[in-house]
């Protein structure tokens, strides 16, 4: 029985599990032989041959490690060593640099909610690392990516670990894998034991819905195996159709690869239905509005393309909160506190007054502030310094 302090190998001190599923246990630990000691903590992954672990596990865990010998990259926790320990029961060991950070899961679990911004950030930083893994010689496959093996890293990127499921992707067609994977996250066809790029893709979009929903995508509702998650979020209708594609139920549906799936999510580029397999540029189509949902309605997103400063507000706020109904803008008239609020409706006024009055679309609402920002520069900014060139004037003339 491992505890908290021992000292395996002589070399890493357990300092507290992390987890531990029946076959794996993982610790957090310190490494006494650290070249740098403010570096020193480590993951250590262990494996009980014996019991339950079947034959499949052992073969895991040794290509996992195998596998992370030869990678490198700065998005991956890198490999630190492996070791076998014959005491009374046999254990396999493998060392990993420990990443600071908190794993996706974790903040879905704290109630985050995950704006298209964020979630598009994860993606694009999740199939930078993939592009490296595919196009490896042969192909490096994760096969099980879903929030608990991405961290949000104390650098604000994203790194992808847990790498147990790994597969050198077989260069003979037809060649089955062992089956991995997590229910919801997996691909059909990697339950049916192979596995391609576009398995990974399966779950990374898996992933990103959600982030979005909030929603496990096992307990989404599907028709013709495709999840359906389009009504439950606010986002732009190019982004929904990239998930769409990325988690068509058949492999030949999706993006062939991590290269094509990133070079479409930044290109903009959105899936007309009726043209399996391929990409082209379509009109876009509105958010869905939910304006008017209440400016005390917090679980409503507001769209991400209208968040920002507001000067109409900023400048003529005694003005602008009648056109835009934010009713709690009235505290500016109030001398004493009337200059917070000034502030807050600058900092908070296009969140607030979407949230307040119900607007015909996002670009109605864009074109209104955009007037109130003008007469703002126009109006509302001469004639506060007019106010405050004849008060500076007047108390001049007192002294």
């Amino acid at each position: 029985m491992l505890q908290v302090n021992q000292i395996l190998q002589n070399r890493y001190q357990l300092q507290c599990q992390l987890g531990n599923n029946g076959v794996r246990q993982t610790w957090l630990a310190n490494d006494l032989q650290a070249p740098d000691p403010e570096n020193a903590l480590v993951v250590v992954k262990l494996l009980v041959f014996g019991g339950t672990v079947q034959w499949d596990d052992l073969k895991l865990f040794e290509r996992e490690a195998q596998i992370l010998q030869n990678l490198n990259h700065r998005r991956i926790p890198k490999y630190v060593d492996n070791f076998c320990i014959d005491d009374r029961v046999l254990w396999f060991g493998l060392v990993q640099q420990y990443i600071p950070g908190i794993s996706l899961k974790e903040k879905l679990a704290q109630g985050h909610r995950f704006t298209e911004k964020q979630v598009r950030k994860i993606a694009v930083e999740v199939l930078n690392i993939l592009k490296v893994l595919h196009e490896l010689h042969p192909p490096v496959l994760h096969r099980d990516i879903k929030p608990s093996n991405l961290i949000w890293g104390a650098d604000n990127h994203i790194y992808l670990v847990d790498f147990g499921a790994v597969q050198n992707q077989a260069t003979r067609e037809g060649v089955t894998f062992t089956i991995v994977g997590t229910y919801g996250y997996a691909p059909m066809e990697q339950y049916g034991g192979k596995a391609t790029p576009a398995s990974d893709l399966y779950a990374l979009g898996a992933t990103l819905i959600h982030l979005l929903t909030g929603i496990s995508p096992s307990e989404l509702p599907q028709s013709n195996l495709q999840i359906q998650f389009v009504e439950r979020v606010t986002i732009s209708s190019s982004f929904a159709g990239w998930l769409e594609k990325m988690t068509a139920p058949a492999p030949e549906q999706r993006f062939a690869n991590a290269r094509q799936a990133l070079e479409a999510l930044k290109s903009g580029l959105v899936v007309n239905k009726s043209v399996r397999n391929k990409l082209v540029e379509l009109p876009p189509r509105e958010l869905i509005n939910n304006s008017g949902c209440g400016i005390n309605n917090t679980k409503e997103q507001v769209p991400d393309e209208i968040l920002g400063w507001n000067w109409g507000a900023f400048l003529m706020p005694w003005f602008w909160l009648w056109t835009n109904q934010v009713w709690i803008g009235l505290i500016c008239l109030f001398p004493s506190v009337g200059w917070i609020m000034t502030i807050l409706l600058g900092a908070k006024g296009n969140e607030w007054a979407w949230r307040s009055k119900r607007w015909r679309s996002v670009q109605h609402f864009k074109e209104h502030q955009r007037g109130w920002a003008i007469a703002g520069l126009l109006i509302g900014a001469p004639f506060s310094l007019i106010l405050w060139g004849g008060a500076i004037a007047f108390i001049a003339s007192l002294l």
